[in-house]
């Protein structure tokens, strides 16, 4: 059974596969994200968050998503250079997956079944749901796409300093 986060791998937005024990050690929020929705603009605090950190101990993963009323149609170049253009955003920008579903990456269906939902729901419901990850790839966490990064920043903060 599957215990941590770094048992898996990710195609980056360049098509380069990328396992996620790259990340050992490190503090993560992993998100699925889209640059049509309305909850977009969350892009700029979560590269807030990744600079106000350390890469050395943290790191937002993005996954862009096109599930949730199509608000993900660009191409991955497409979706890194909305990102970087309009955010400024550093962090890891994967290439474009399902998060639910029967196509649904092995890497969410492992982290909606460590933390559920609202009511105990495995599936994501919308764009821009969070997961935090401690150092030892473990979900901790889950947040909806209302929860801002800001909101969440004293959660990380007690991770990365016990």
């Amino acid at each position: 059974m599957t215990k941590n986060i770094y048992e898996f791998s990710c195609e980056d937005s360049s098509g380069q596969t990328i396992d996620l024990s790259d990340f050992k050690g490190k503090t993560l929020l992993i998100v699925n994200t889209a640059s049509q929705c309305g909850f977009t603009p969350q892009y700029e605090g979560l590269e807030k968050l990744q600079n106000n950190y350390s890469s050395e101990v943290f790191s937002v993963l993005a996954f862009p998503c096109n599930q949730f009323g199509g608000q993900e149609p660009g191409t991955n170049e497409q979706i890194t250079e909305f990102c970087s253009l309009n955010y400024g955003n550093t962090f890891p920008i994967f290439s474009k997956i399902d998060v639910n579903g029967e196509n649904a990456h092995p890497l969410f269906n492992f982290l909606t079944s460590e933390k559920k939902g609202l009511l105990g729901t495995q599936k994501i419901k919308w764009n821009f749901t969070k997961f935090l990850i401690n150092k030892d790839g473990e979900p901790v966490n889950r947040y909806g796409s209302s929860t801002t990064p800001e909101q969440i920043q004293s959660d990380i903060e007690k991770l990365i300093n016990p």
